[in-house]
């Protein structure tokens, strides 16, 4: 299907807007400005720049994807994030906010030693690189291949490089977010008419079928076996992956870190697990739909492209498109910008020590230019692997349970050191190279959310089982870098007075039992 002049117009128009918006909220001036936007965000910019750069290739074009090939139990890994969410807004981001690191490697360092920092950053990078920017390229290059089928993959890749580039290189973070915020509130807009349109066209009789015949296209809860989601990864599996990317995920808690206090940021996050549970009727639903309304498609990748180009009256198919491209792109933006964090912080800060701000300002967007350029060159690679989802989801398998556990050890564990932990981190490491070669032969046909639990579990044993053959933390590692129930229960006493809705605590119980609905709903 060829666009309209129309259409055409509205994309390049709404396109140009959104860099000129970036572009003109950017701030370089130093490192706090540039890095993480002053530290002075308010809660609903943080809660819609976390929805909008989380809003990745996973999630608009794998998740719905994977809904129409499978069913609504890919919206599990939704579910149980925003379960995640609340425990890390609760117990985690205190500590990270307190301790006032730039980076989340840094709290590591600051909690056991360098090596421990240097390794995770190092394989946050990795992974911003090769999984996160690379993914984000691939998604919008199938967009646009399905408009322009005559146009090299290539080319578009790297069209869509240079538009991420464009605005995120100059303004770093304050610049990503602004975009963000705009992008946000029109992806919604855009998805709750793209998703009545699906209904109307005839998707809306198919799904209440499903639903009355009891079919497990519409189940979130799936037997043992399942190839897709098993019920018991929803406990043991899906968790760790959860806290790697919402706790643990420099792209995203990067825009946490720069709350102008802990309440804002909390309730930043609270914003962003409502809008994540609507995705269930925004993509994962329409995805099912979609079954009746495109059988047979070549890819489920094509999914959510397909329901733009052939549901969407012109003009809209424009503005849904620029939609689309534009979370895509605001994703690529997350990611360049953290991964020039944490190389500049994690080890061009260490590097030079006496560098200004203004150099290392400079040196961030230097290195966010290499990211983007490595991210086009190795993004065409992925039409390898059955879908964005399972490409993002197995490799995430491997690497964050060492992660996850280093990170939980030293926030709820006072006896872990950098000793066992930085052992457990390097041996996990290795296990992950050896899953990547040899995981048939160690697991056989084992579903990868069942070997995720394996590794944690495997990952923190060593860690603390080391930790015992060396001395106990100095104070210093402890003071401030570990989670205190005294210090939770002097917060909720401060807090007496607060109006119900300022307070996070009431908006985490109205999710986690809005989580409960939604499983005895669709279980």
């Amino acid at each position: 299907m060829k666009l309209s002049i129309i259409d055409i117009a509205v994309v390049l128009l709404s396109l140009i807007f959104i860099i000129w918006w970036a572009v003109r909220h950017g701030k370089s001036g130093d490192s706090g400005s540039y890095f993480l936007a002053g530290r002075t965000m308010p809660w609903w910019g943080i809660g819609l720049s976390l929805f909008a750069a989380s809003i990745s290739s996973t999630t608009l074009i794998g998740q719905t994807g994977d809904a129409y090939s499978t069913g609504l139990a890919v919206f599990n890994y939704n579910l149980v994030g925003v379960v995640v969410m609340v425990f890390f807004a609760v117990f985690l981001l205190p500590v990270y906010i307190r301790t006032g690191i730039f980076t989340i490697p840094e709290y590591l360092e600051r909690r056991f030693n360098a090596g421990s920092r240097y390794y995770f950053s190092f394989i946050s990078i990795v992974g911003n690189v090769f999984l996160d920017a690379a993914g984000a390229l691939y998604a919008a290059a199938l967009i646009v291949k399905l408009i322009l089928p005559d146009v090299d993959i290539r080319v578009i890749i790297l069209a869509f490089a240079a538009l991420a580039a464009s605005y995120t290189i100059s303004g770093g973070l304050s610049s990503a977010i602004s975009a963000e915020i705009l992008q946000a509130c029109i992806l919604i807009a855009g998805s709750v008419l793209l998703a009545v349109w699906v209904t109307l066209s005839g998707g809306l009789e198919y799904f209440q079928n499903l639903v009355a015949s009891g079919d497990v296209l519409v189940k979130l809860v799936r037997p043992i076996d399942d190839a897709a989601t098993p019920w018991l990864a929803l406990l043991i599996g899906m968790p760790v992956t959860g806290l790697y990317f919402w706790a643990n995920s420099q792209t995203l808690v990067q825009r946490v870190l720069s709350a102008r206090n802990l309440n804002e940021g909390r309730k930043g996050v609270m914003l962003n697990g409502g809008l994540t549970l609507c995705t269930l009727f925004l993509f994962a639903v329409p995805g099912v739909m979609c079954r009746r309304l495109f059988p047979g498609l070549e890819s489920p990748d094509m999914v959510y492209p397909s329901m733009i180009l052939n549901l969407m009256p012109v003009g809209l198919v424009g503005l849904m498109i620029a939609v689309l491209l534009a979370a895509l792109t605001s994703t690529l933006s997350a990611i360049m910008n953290a991964t020039s964090t944490l190389f500049t912080m994690d080890f061009y800060g260490k590097i030079d020590r006496m560098a200004s701000d203004r150099r290392l300002v400079h040196v961030g967007k230097a290195v966010s230019l290499v990211v983007v350029v490595i991210a086009a060159l190795w993004a065409p690679q992925i039409g390898r692997f059955d879908s964005l989802l399972k490409y993002y989801q197995e490799i995430l398998s491997y690497l964050a349970p060492p992660v996850v556990a280093a990170f939980l050890l030293g926030i709820f564990s006072r006896r872990a050191n950098g000793q066992g932990v930085f052992a457990g981190l390097v041996a996990g490491l290795v296990v992950a190279v050896l899953m990547l070669s040899f995981k048939d032969r160690i697991f056989g046909d084992m579903h990868f959310l069942f070997i995720v639990p394996v590794l944690f579990v495997f990952s923190m044993a060593l860690m603390y089982v080391v930790s015992l053959f060396f001395p106990p933390p100095e104070e210093c590692r402890l003071e401030g870098n570990v989670f205190r129930l005294q210090d939770l229960k002097k917060e909720w006493q401060d807090m007496s007075g607060i109006r119900w809705w300022a307070d996070y605590r009431v908006w985490s119980a109205v999710l986690l039992l809005s989580c409960m609905v939604l499983l005895v709903i669709f279980g």
